[in-house]
């Protein structure tokens, strides 16, 4: 780990009460651990928002109806076309009528995303979510 730094930060009572109060609910130990994790965040959102070659793991989430004809064929179609993305998928039955899957995937930020766009956009899908992180462990 390198050197810490110390910095002052200007705070509004308010939003500090609001702050101590979401890192307490968390479980963080202390404010510097919240500020360092969530400035960590942001870093990793920024890069993988604004570099297509940065490498990012993520997953996309599809809820649809399992009685949409050939949907879930045509999802499975899709991730065998992208293999080298999808590393796992996993298959959820959530009613009689909807199902949910989550497919991890990896690879360079611009594919992953163009991946996770044709599937949420796939006709029967009812909703669907893109979750990315880069990958720079």
């Amino acid at each position: 780990m390198s050197e810490l730094s110390r910095i002052g930060v200007a705070i509004e009572a308010d939003l500090l009460e609001e702050f101590d109060h979401l890192i307490e609910d968390r479980g963080y130990p202390s404010r510097s651990e919240a500020f360092r994790d969530m400035i960590r965040a942001e870093i990793a959102r920024a890069e993988v928002e604004t570099d297509d070659d940065t490498e990012v793991v993520g997953t996309v989430t599809l809820v649809y109806s399992h009685s949409q004809r050939r949907l879930g064929d045509r999802l499975t179609a899709m991730q065998h076309e992208a293999h080298h993305a999808v590393i796992a998928t996993l298959h959820v039955h959530l009613t009689h009528e909807y199902c949910m899957e989550v497919i991890v995937l990896r690879g360079p930020a611009g594919r992953v995303r163009s991946l996770a766009d044709a599937l949420i956009a796939t006709k029967g899908v009812r909703h669907g979510r893109l979750t990315l992180t880069a990958a720079d462990f």
